[in-house]
This record gives structure tokens, C-alpha cells and sequence, in this order.
């Protein structure tokens, strides 16, 4: 991007931050990260294919990441893939396919999440240039803005299935239902935040949902904040003023995840 007027902050800036990361934590070169977005792509936005055409697009998934597990079982180095096969459960060492699903989560759940939230806050400070001033002159308001980012853009909606019949609030739910946990509506919850529908990057109770609730909250939650704030203080060193262009169609993803996929900006005053 360098000194460039127009930039794609999604494509050439938020996609690449995660993906790197992934990539060395796993112990996989740097450059198959394209593989790796597309791996996203398809596990998330492949959903309502039909079975055998989500079966033969995950095909080009299992071509990488099964040969990388035989590859650190023969070789083993200081990545994770490494890690996971010489870890045990109870004296029993995990299976391939445990590795598998491993890594597969990792990819999954560790890039489109952290690349759209990344997203969605350079989306939001390119449409409120009073909330981009104030980051500019008060970098320590950088992690409460992180959160409220969180909350009013959460990037991910889970679903989970029924085990039994039974009601809830006078709802009732059958077995094998699917139920829609929509984290970004409780986290618009007027009940829980005071005026909900407003993005204050000063907020200071944040109790938001954006990573979930209860036993499957997300395990990399941490790593997800450090990954924004790195990237946000890294984008605001270089770029102190910018807008939307409008010249050219901003998208967002469909399905499970939502942040921008193309996120066209018009740099406007740089250090």
C-alpha cells in the first residue's frame, strides 16, 4: 500500500495479519497463505452446497493439511502441528484426525473472525472521523475501542442443535432444531448496555457476548484482541486520516461470519 491514494484495507491489509500469524504458529510457510483464505471460504461460505459438491470443494483442505501432519510426525519442529502429535489425553496420544480437526479449527476459526473484525473497525473509523480524531490524539482509549468494536460489529453467530424436547419462555424446541444464537443482537441488548445502538469507543462497562458465553467461549479470545490492537495502533501510525471511496462498491461476507471482504479507502493524510 505504501503511498498509494486508494487502498483495499480488508484485502491488502486486515486478510494478511491473521493468516501470517496462523502460519507461524502452526509451523506452515508464510507464503501458503492464500491457501489458507480459501480454506475459509470454503468451509464457511460452502455451507448450503450440496453434500457431494461440499464434499469434493473440501478436497483441496485435506491435500494440505494431511500431508503437513505426516510431514511433522516423520519431522517433527517447534509449530503446533508438532505440539498437538506429541501431546496426550489421559497416556493416550491424539489421533491424525483429531490433529486434523485441530488445525482445521485454528484455520477456520483464527483467520475470517480476526480479519473481519479488523475489518469492521477500520470500516466504522473511516465513517466516523470524530471517532478516528479521538484515537488519533488519545491512543489510550485503543483498547476500549477494541471492545466496543467487538460488541457493535461482533464478527460470528453460532447455531447449536437441540438434544431433547423442551420449552424455553414459552418457545417450545424439538429435538434435532437448530437454534440461531445471534451474539451481535445480545450484544445490542438494551437491557444490558446503556444505549446500545451507539459505538462508544470509551465505553467502560463492556460485558459483550462477541466471543460467546459460558464452556465453548471462544479459546482464542486473547490472541483475537492482541491481533486487533496491534493492527489497529500499526494502521493509525501510518494512516491519521482516510474515508470510504465511494467510487468503488464496499462488500461484506454472507454466512456465518460477517465482516468486509472489500473495503476501499481513500487515504487522506498519512506520517
Amino acid at each position: 500500500m505504501a503511498d498509494a491514494e486508494f487502498v483495499d484495507a480488508s484485502v491488502q491489509y486486515a486478510e494478511h495479519i491473521p493468516v501470517g500469524l496462523i502460519a507461524k504458529l502452526c509451523g506452515l510457510p508464510q507464503e501458503d497463505g492464500e491457501q489458507f483464505r480459501e480454506f475459509v471460504r470454503i468451509v464457511l461460505e460452502g455451507v448450503d452446497l450440496p453434500a457431494e459438491e461440499r464434499i469434493e470443494a473440501f478436497k483441496p483442505v485435506e491435500d494440505y493439511i494431511i500431508p503437513a501432519i505426516v510431514e511433522r510426525r516423520e519431522n517433527p519442529d517447534d509449530g503446533l502441528i508438532s505440539y498437538l502429535l506429541d501431546a496426550e489425553i489421559m497416556g493416550e496420544k491424539l489421533s491424525d484426525e483429531h490433529v486434523f480437526g485441530s488445525i482445521l479449527l485454528l484455520i477456520v476459526a483464527g483467520i475470517d473472525t480476526t480479519w473481519s473484525a479488523i475489518g469492521s473497525s477500520i470500516w466504522h473509523l473511516a465513517n466516523n472521523p470524530e471517532d478516528l480524531a479521538r484515537l488519533i490524539a488519545h491512543p489510550e482509549l485503543l483498547p476500549s475501542a477494541v471492545e466496543e468494536f467487538l460488541r457493535a460489529y461482533a464478527p460470528v453467530s453460532m447455531a447449536r442443535l437441540v438434544k431433547d424436547d423442551f420449552e424455553f419462555q414459552g418457545c417450545p424446541m424439538k429435538k434435532d432444531d437448530w437454534i440461531f444464537l445471534s451474539f451481535p443482537a445480545a450484544n445490542r441488548d438494551p437491557e444490558a448496555f446503556d444505549n446500545a445502538d451507539e459505538v462508544l469507543i470509551d465505553r467502560e462497562i463492556n460485558r459483550h457476548s462477541a466471543f460467546g458465553l459460558g464452556i465453548h467461549r471462544c479459546l482464542g479470545s486473547n490472541l483475537a484482541r492482541m491481533e486487533m490492537t496491534v493492527a489497529l495502533e500499526e494502521w493509525l501510525k501510518r494512516y491519521t486520516k482516510f474515508e470510504l471511496d465511494n467510487s468503488e462498491p464496499t462488500t461484506f461476507s454472507q454466512g456465518q461470519v460477517r465482516g468486509p471482504r472489500r473495503l476501499p479507502l481513500r487515504i487522506l493524510e498519512r506520517k
